[in-house]
Formats: structure tokens, C-alpha cells, sequence
């Protein structure tokens, strides 16, 4: 797997590490409540629905809009992620055993 290595640095590291170190759901949720907003809790949530919906195939743009509520530009994002990213999406994905 290829890493971005503008991304990586040993404050990401630790913070990675300290993500993989939850046990569940209710932890993650009071993990990232101290760490993010709302909203960009929200914006990522929306972004691994985005994915989950174009790998399934067959969604238009206007059916992903109105079911997620995402912009045309974050699903194009998400798209080019999915065909030419770090494969992180596909990674959870095949994980989560979606489509």
C-alpha cells in the first residue's frame, strides 16, 4: 500500500496508533468527539457512504446527492480516490464486506 508521504509524520503516527487502540463503537465516538467537530465527523461518515455507493455501481450522481446529501465535487473526490487513491477506501470496504 502506497502512503501519501506528505500525510505521514509521527504526530499522524501516533494518532493512527491511538485510533487502532479503541475497542468499539461507543470509544470511537468519545474518541473522536474530543478530537473533531460534529461536522467533520459528519463529512467523513458522508464520504465512506459516498464510496460504499459508487463501488455498488449503478447510483447516479443525482441518487448519491440526494440520498447523502454530498456535493457533486465530494463525490467526484471520492471517485478519484476509489480508481487512482491509496486504496484506504477499498481497504475498509472490503473489511466492512460491502459491495
Amino acid at each position: 500500500m502506497s502512503i501519501n508521504e506528505k500525510l505521514r509524520s509521527q504526530q499522524n503516527d501516533e494518532l493512527f496508533t491511538a485510533i487502532l487502540t479503541l475497542e468499539n463503537t461507543e470509544e470511537c465516538y468519545a474518541f473522536f468527539e474530543d478530537i473533531c467537530t460534529i461536522n467533520e465527523l459528519k463529512a467523513l461518515s458522508q464520504r465512506l457512504q459516498v464510496a460504499k455507493m459508487l463501488r455498488a455501481g449503478g447510483d447516479s450522481y443525482e441518487k448519491i446527492v440526494e440520498e447523502t446529501g454530498a456535493s457533486t465535487a465530494t463525490i467526484s473526490r471520492v471517485k478519484r480516490c476509489l480508481v487512482y487513491g491509496a486504496d484506504g477506501y477499498t481497504l475498509a470496504l472490503d473489511r466492512l464486506g460491502a459491495k
